[in-house]
């Protein structure tokens, strides 16, 4: 495992195309028992290299129920993102991750991970890679039938603030998947 990272953190594959370099952010242990795959680091975490290290990150603790001290334990959590560097800023917000990061590393990484026993799918992204054979077409489909990916993913929307207007539509989303999560996770962690 300490190979496959250090290999993963010197990539240059996509660095011709992302306005701040490459810096790849991914954090993985082979006692990790969770596992969270998101979208791809914004500007604040690539400047600190701590995942999650935003406000939406404050979010995904919270709808977790997780200290900060856990969640960034390796031996807890595993954090691999659909694009491991900073894809660059779009109309509307950052640009998709990078299209090369998760076929190139995702499967090495998942061999030398054999403990774990959820993984938390946040966003489309990541949804529509590991969820390709699914009946749900929308993010809101697949998170409102959560219980049907258990026990082993968890799809979750993202947690940015930019999707207070999803979290006000979907109000069952903090009734009824929350607490299912936070449930599971109780589950594995303790």
């Amino acid at each position: 495992m300490n190979q496959l990272l250090k290999e993963i953190r010197q990539c240059k594959v996509c660095e011709p195309n992302l306005p701040l370099g490459a810096r790849p952010i991914v954090v993985a242990h082979p006692d990790s028992k969770i596992l969270i795959i998101g979208q791809a680091p914004g500007t604040k975490v690539h400047t600190s290299g701590i995942p999650w290290d935003d406000k939406s990150g404050e979010r995904l603790r919270e709808w977790m129920d997780v200290s900060e001290v856990d969640f960034y334990d390796e031996k807890l959590m595993a954090i691999v993102p659909m694009g491991f560097c900073y894809p660059g800023k779009g109309k509307s917000g950052d640009l998709p991750p990078r299209k090369e990061c998760a076929p190139l590393w995702h499967d090495a990484l998942l061999a030398k991970m054999p403990k774990v026993k959820l993984t938390l799918l946040i966003g489309n992204y990541a949804q529509e890679y590991y969820l390709p054979d699914n009946n749900y077409k929308t993010l809101t489909e697949r998170v409102k039938n959560f219980n049907e990916f258990s026990p082993s993913y968890f799809p979750l929307p993202h947690p940015s603030p930019r999707n207070n207007i999803w979290l006000r539509k979907n109000e069952w989303f903090e009734q009824e998947a929350i607490p299912f999560l936070r449930e599971r996770i109780q589950e594995i962690i303790k």
